[in-house]
C-alpha cells in the first residue's frame, strides 16, 4: 500500500474535529441504509464531524454506491483500495488520511448505531481511546462463544483488561492512533496498543447492538477464533520491542 501524504499537505478532514472511518468490503446491500444514517447523523453530531468511507477493494457495487452517497451527502468522503487489503489496512489508511483531532471507527454492517458515538464523545476529553461494549449482542450463540473465548485468551496474553475489543465503535485521539504499530489483525488489539504509549488509557461504555439485516458476515471460525489466537503471539513479540519516546527539547 502506498504511503499517505504527509501532514503538511492538507485534506478536507482538517476542517473537522472528528472523522468517522468506515471500512467497506462487499457491503452493497447495506450502503443505502448506511448512507442514510450517516447523512442524518453528521449535522447532528455534538462536534463538527465528517465520514470517510474506505472501500477495501470490494468486488460488488459497493464503490459505485459509496461514490453516489458521497456526491449527495455533505461532509462525506471516500478513498478506495486497488484490491482487498483487509480490515486492519483499511483502518490504518483511514487514520493515515485523518487530520482531525479525533478519529472514530465503525463497521458498515449496521450492527451498531452511529448515534452511539454521542455516548463515547464526552469521554474523549480524558481518554485517548473510548470504545463501546456490545450490550445484549444480537449474534448467534456460536459467534458469542467464539468472541468470549477469543477475548478471554487475548486478555490473558495482553493484560489489557478490555471487555470487548471486537466492538466496532471506537474513538481515538488521532495523535495516539498514528503512533500505533499496525499489523494484520491490529484492530483486535487497540486497547493493548494504546496502553503501550505513555499516557495511553482507555474507557469502555455499553452501546447498542443489532442483528445483521443485509449482506453477509466476513468472519468465520478461522478469522474470528484461530487467527486472533495467533495474533496474540505476534502482539506479545511486538510489545516487548515497542519503542516509546518523547522529544523533550528541539531546535529544528
Amino acid at each position: 500500500m502506498q504511503a499517505m501524504l504527509p501532514d503538511f499537505i492538507k485534506n478536507k478532514t482538517s476542517d473537522y474535529a472528528f472523522t468517522i472511518v468506515i471500512p467497506i468490503y462487499n457491503e452493497e446491500d447495506n450502503i443505502e441504509r448506511l448512507a442514510e444514517v450517516v447523512g442524518s447523523y453528521l449535522p447532528a453530531c455534538p462536534v463538527k464531524a465528517c465520514a470517510l468511507f474506505v472501500n477495501d477493494g470490494s468486488k460488488d457495487a459497493s464503490l459505485a454506491r459509496i461514490q453516489a452517497a458521497c456526491a449527495r451527502i455533505p461532509h462525506a468522503y471516500y478513498i478506495s483500495f486497488d484490491r482487498n487489503r483487509g480490515l486492519s489496512a483499511a483502518i490504518k489508511a483511514g487514520i493515515d488520511c485523518c487530520q482531525s483531532r479525533l478519529v472514530g471507527y465503525m463497521d458498515a454492517d449496521m450492527q451498531t448505531d452511529i448515534r452511539d458515538f454521542n455516548v463515547l464523545l464526552p469521554h474523549t476529553s480524558e481518554f485517548p481511546l473510548v470504545t463501546g461494549i456490545r450490550a445484549q449482542r444480537r449474534d448467534s450463540w456460536f459467534k458469542r462463544f467464539q468472541s468470549k473465548f477469543a477475548n478471554g485468551f487475548r486478555r490473558m496474553m495482553t493484560h489489557d483488561g478490555a471487555t470487548d475489543t471486537g466492538c466496532p465503535l471506537k474513538i481515538l485521539h488521532t495523535e495516539y492512533a498514528r503512533r500505533i504499530p499496525f499489523f494484520t489483525g491490529m484492530h483486535r488489539f487497540l486497547p493493548a496498543l494504546i496502553r503501550l504509549q505513555d499516557g495511553g488509557t482507555f474507557f469502555e461504555t455499553p452501546v447498542r447492538h443489532y442483528p445483521r439485516m443485509a449482506g453477509t458476515s466476513k468472519y468465520h471460525l478461522w478469522n474470528r477464533l484461530i487467527s486472533p489466537l495467533k495474533d496474540c503471539f505476534a502482539y506479545r513479540w511486538m510489545a516487548h520491542r515497542y519503542i516509546n519516546y518523547h522529544v523533550a527539547e528541539k531546535n529544528i
